[in-house]
């Protein structure tokens, strides 16, 4: 069985990457961070990972048990935080709990909101007594989730309209040009609000809207690759052999363009993040109680009595945006024909 290389230009492109250390530190980085808040309920949960009790294993992030199970009287979801729940399960076994026993939503009644940080509550608690920690960490999830939706069917959309009108051009051309145009202007933030009165916005609610307006980023950039790259001999030399044009485009114009793509796809995602968070901001994002970035900044606007909110939610969007906007420039040299044709 082969081992799977690269060929040598994607190996020079790949060295090239390494060799910007900011670039390439930033993506492991930045990759690590979304691992961890990928198995955010294993890390930040009010339940336990592990239960043993009367000799037999439970896992009560992944099912919910009802008190009876542990001997309790009601069918109820149990509580493991209330020392009734202890109770009932240390006498027969024992329970692992995450390095933070709290979840997003999950509210600590024992001390007033906001509360300032402490060994319990970490980074502090919010206006409703949720732990901030919780709520970054999930919410880091979240946007970056969003953000990877967006980008990457913003980018299949993009990528096939620029494509069509680069290579057939003409009226193809012209009539998309003038649509793009129009559709382009069209108000985006007083559209969301006005449908915001009509649905609650949710996230593939909100992932539909701003796909809506953002495919629209990369059309330019692919059209004018498709325009350059249909008039190269090889491309001409195919067409003259018989070849579809479905093969011209994604066989020998697509690879081409799609190095544009790919440098621009870092920062495409880095505007969807933001996007996100603004909207979370003004209210009109994710529905109320979402662990959100952007809710957590709104606030840290209304209770400046307690920083800790504004400080942990700047904070995580500062590390976010920098480690993507430093890949992206990584990419972008990577990237350049006069270094991997160079030498």
């Amino acid at each position: 069985m082969s081992r799977f290389t690269l060929n040598p230009l994607n190996q020079r492109r790949w060295q090239n990457f390494k060799q910007n250390r900011r670039g390439y530190i930033s993506l492991w980085i930045f990759s690590i961070l979304f691992v961890v808040t990928l198995l955010a309920e294993g890390v930040s949960n009010d339940k336990p990972l592990l239960v043993w009790f009367d000799g037999e294993p439970y896992f009560p992030t992944f099912v919910t048990y009802p008190e009876t199970t542990f001997g309790g009287e009601f069918e109820l979801a149990m509580d493991y935080r209330q020392d009734y729940a202890k109770e009932l399960i240390e006498p027969k076994g024992w329970m692992i709990w995450p390095p933070i026993q709290y979840s997003y939503d999950t509210i600590n009644y024992a001390r007033i909101a906001p509360a300032a940080p402490s060994l319990e509550n970490w980074l502090g608690t919010d206006d409703q007594g949720r732990d901030v920690l919780a709520r970054v960490i999930y919410g880091f999830r979240i946007s970056v989730l969003f953000g990877l939706a967006l980008t990457l069917f913003s980018t299949i959309i993009g990528v096939a309209v620029g494509a069509l009108q680069g290579f057939y051009g003409g009226k193809v051309d012209l009539f998309g040009q003038r649509f793009i145009e129009i559709w382009s202007g069209m108000p985006n933030l007083y559209l969301l609000i006005i449908l915001s009165s009509f649905v609650e916005p949710g996230f593939w609610w909100l992932l539909g809207i701003m796909l809506l307006f953002q495919w629209m980023t990369l059309v330019d950039v692919v059209r004018a690759e498709f325009l350059r790259g249909r008039n190269l001999e090889y491309v001409r030399a195919a067409r003259a052999l018989g070849m579809s044009d479905a093969r011209l485009m994604f066989n020998h114009i697509l690879p081409n363009a799609m190095i544009a793509t790919v440098t621009f796809m870092p920062f495409i995602l880095t505007g969807a993040i933001t996007t996100l968070t603004s909207l979370d901001f003004l209210g009109f994002g994710l529905p109320a109680g979402s662990p959100s970035l952007g809710e957590l900044i709104a606030q840290g606007k209304n209770n400046l009595q307690a920083p800790w909110l504004g400080i942990a939610a700047f904070m995580v969007m500062s590390i976010m945006l920098t480690l993507l906007v430093f890949i992206g420039e990584a990419c972008r040299d990577a990237l350049d024909p006069r270094k991997y044709y160079a030498g």
